[in-house]
C-alpha cells in the first residue's frame, strides 16, 4: 500500500532556457497548449513520507508556488550548471518556514562550485536572513541514505563532464546526459520508470541525446514506462511527438505526476 503513494512531480521539463526562450517566434514558442510551456528541468519526488527535490533552477520560487509546497526533506544535484543550482537562494523561506536546514548532496566539485556561487551562504558571520546550507558528499555509482531512504547516484557524461543521475527504488530520473557508461547501466535494470533528457530531433547536440538517441538508451535499459524532460522547442510540438514515441514511451510535461 505505501509504495503506491511514491509519486514524481515534474516540476520543470524544459531546457537551459526554458519554453519558450526570450524573444522566441517558433511555432512551438507560440503554442497555446500548456505542454508546450516549459520551466527548467527539475523533479520533486515523494517517497515513504519523505520529500526530495532533484536540481534547483531559476524557477524553483515559482513552481513551489505553483504546486502549493512548502516542505523539502533533501536536494539531490546533479551538476552545477545555473539552470539546475542557481534557484538555491529561495530555499530560505522553506527555512524559514521549517527551521530545518537544507540538506544538498552531490559530488564535491559540484558542492564546492555552490560555494562559489553562494558565497554569503558560508561565510563565517552571516548577513541575518541568508541561506543555510548542509553540504554532504556522495560518490558517483554508490548508494547513499536520505532521511533512512537508500538512494543510488548514477555516474552519466554530460558531453565530457561525468555528472549524476538518481535511483530511488524504481525510479531513475537522468537528465543533461550524453553517454551512460557500461557500469551505470547495469544499475538501471528493473525500473518501472526511467526519466531521460531528450533535447531535440535534429542536429546533433555534443552534450544532451537527441530524441531517437534517448529512445535507444530507454530501449536498452527496458523500464516499464520511459518519460523524455530537458525538451527544448526544437522537439516540436507535444501532440504531434508523443504520436510518434514507441509504446511505453512518453514526453513528460509541467505538472505531470506520476505514481510508483
Amino acid at each position: 500500500m505505501l509504495e503506491k503513494e511514491n509519486e514524481i512531480i515534474f516540476l520543470g521539463t524544459g531546457t537551459s532556457q526554458g519554453v519558450p526562450p526570450i524573444g522566441c517566434t517558433h511555432p512551438v514558442c507560440l503554442s497555446d497548449d500548456p505542454r508546450d510551456k516549459r520551466l527548467r528541468a527539475s523533479v520533486m519526488i515523494k517517497y515513504h513520507g519523505k520529500t526530495i527535490l532533484i536540481d534547483c533552477g531559476p524557477d524553483f520560487r515559482q513552481q513551489m508556488l505553483r504546486e502549493d509546497m512548502d516542505y523539502v526533506d533533501a536536494i539531490l544535484v546533479t551538476h552545477e550548471h545555473n539552470d539546475h543550482i542557481i534557484g538555491l537562494d529561495d530555499m530560505r523561506a522553506v527555512y524559514f518556514k521549517s527551521h530545518k536546514v537544507p540538506v544538498i548532496y552531490s559530488i564535491p566539485r559540484v558542492l564546492n562550485d555552490i560555494k562559489v556561487r553562494f558565497p554569503y551562504a558560508f561565510t563565517k558571520f552571516k548577513y541575518p536572513g541568508v541561506p543555510t546550507f548542509d553540504l554532504q558528499e556522495i560518490e558517483p555509482n554508490k548508494p547513499f541514505f536520505v532521511e533512512g531512504i537508500e538512494v543510488l547516484s548514477l555516474h552519466v557524461l554530460h558531453g565530457g563532464l561525468p555528472i549524476l543521475g538518481f535511483r530511488i527504488g524504481g525510479l531513475a530520473y537522468i537528465t543533461d546526459v550524453k553517454i551512460i557508461p557500461p557500469e551505470t547501466l547495469k544499475l538501471l535494470e528493473g525500473l518501472d520508470i526511467l526519466v531521460i533528457d531528450a533535447l531535440r530531433q535534429k542536429k546533433t547536440h555534443h552534450s544532451h541525446l537527441l530524441l531517437d538517441e534517448a529512445i535507444q538508451y530507454g530501449k536498452q535499459i527496458g523500464a516499464k514506462q520511459t518519460y523524455f524532460t530537458h525538451i527544448s522547442h526544437n522537439l516540436g510540438f507535444y501532440k504531434e511527438v508523443e504520436k510518434t514515441l514507441p509504446e511505453g514511451m512518453h514526453l513528460a510535461y509541467d505538472q505531470l505526476r506520476l505514481k510508483f
